[in-house]
């Protein structure tokens, strides 16, 4: 079943996330168009117990469109709620497979009943057990999948100041993938994920 999304955010097909490495409290992310305008501005809050991540649609922080936040404190296995802070709806929920992650990493798609329904997995074991114990020099790549169809793509590139993920959501052509959905995991790859690679 087709997911829509409101018109006037969340309709490109792909963005640019930007994740500065060196930022000591916190975290602050970029997202960008394919144009190079700024599509949403996030924030991750420093010293939480529970993750707890805002984005906005621009640095002025005046409107907030997603809040991503952690059911339980430091969990392994943390699922994270979604919510469009504009309509309180929660949009769906992202869960991190913890033990078989520290391998591989990977994630459960969920709606807003908390059922699952896709999924996001790192590129290939071969190359995950390599970021894990030689090198943390190679980018990650992640796929996401609804209903066994590939919906996004998630591209680590290599720098060693900011973090940049390119997304792409240009194979959901059915749009089962709510974008909103879709734009939490990616800021949560870059937040969570990028630390290890």
């Amino acid at each position: 079943m087709a997911v829509e999304t409101r018109t006037n955010l969340f309709t490109s097909n792909k963005y640019l996330i930007r994740k500065k490495v060196l930022k000591l409290a916190g975290g602050v992310f970029h997202i960008y168009e394919p144009d190079g305008r700024l599509a949403f501005y996030s924030k991750q809050k420093a010293f939480k117990l529970k993750e707890d991540i805002r984005v906005f649609t621009d640095e002025s922080m005046a409107t907030e469109a997603l809040t991503i936040t952690a059911r339980k404190i430091l969990d392994f296995s943390a699922a994270y709620d979604v919510v469009d802070s504009m309509t309180g709806e929660k949009v769906g929920a992202l869960k991190r497979k913890g033990f078989k992650s520290m391998l591989r990493d990977e994630w459960v798609i969920m709606d807003a009943s908390d059922n699952e329904i896709g999924s996001i997995q790192e590129d290939s074991m071969f190359l995950a057990l390599l970021r894990r114990f030689l090198s943390n020099l190679i980018p990650q790549t992640y796929a996401g999948s609804i209903d066994g169809k590939e919906v996004c793509l998630f591209r680590q590139n290599f720098n060693p100041f900011v973090t940049k993920i390119n997304v792409d959501f240009t194979a959901d052509t059915g749009n089962l993938l709510d974008r909103r959905l879709g734009m939490a995991a990616s800021i949560l790859l870059c937040a969570i994920e990028g630390k290890q690679g």
